[in-house]
């Protein structure tokens, strides 16, 4: 006898539970929002849940009026009219932190991109996030062009 399945729930509805895509990142509807960006933060699996709500904390104080958007299965933050500086992603040992502009951040983040423009951070389950330093880059990333996407 089968089993009976089911009903799917559709994508972006209230009721439906995010989907862990390979690696761990959530499957979150593209749109614009706190919201959003708070419906991923509070999928990202384990130790990295509270990582991303720090980082997001970290965002908005560092640019008070920081726009959110869910892209392409990751948060991304912005300012109005700017583009977006920096964005998140989720990997099964760690949360990459992207800088758009980072090659122009000082001191520059550590992580290469195929971009010539695009630097990356890195940040695994035992390290100690130098929240000085992070603050300093979207500080520095929020005042430059920002990449439309």
């Amino acid at each position: 006898m089968a089993k009976a399945k089911s009903p799917k729930i559709a994508a972006g509805s209230p009721d439906a539970e995010p989907v862990l895509l390979s690696g761990g990142n959530p499957q979150i509807a593209k749109g614009y929002g706190d919201a959003l960006v708070q419906t991923y933060i509070a999928a990202m699996p384990g130790w990295k849940r509270e990582v991303g709500r720090r980082l997001d904390q970290l965002i908005m104080q560092a640019v008070p009026d920081v726009q959110k958007a869910v892209k392409w299965n990751s948060p991304f933050y912005g300012v109005e009219g700017e583009g977006w500086f920096v964005g998140i992603h989720c990997f099964t040992r760690y949360i990459k932190v992207a800088f758009f502009r980072g090659m122009s951040l000082k001191p520059v983040p550590p992580g290469e991109s195929k971009g010539k423009d695009t630097r990356y951070f890195h940040i695994h389950e035992d390290d100690q996030l130098d929240e000085a330093q992070f603050v300093s880059w979207v500080k520095q990333a929020s005042q430059l062009p920002g990449k439309r996407m």
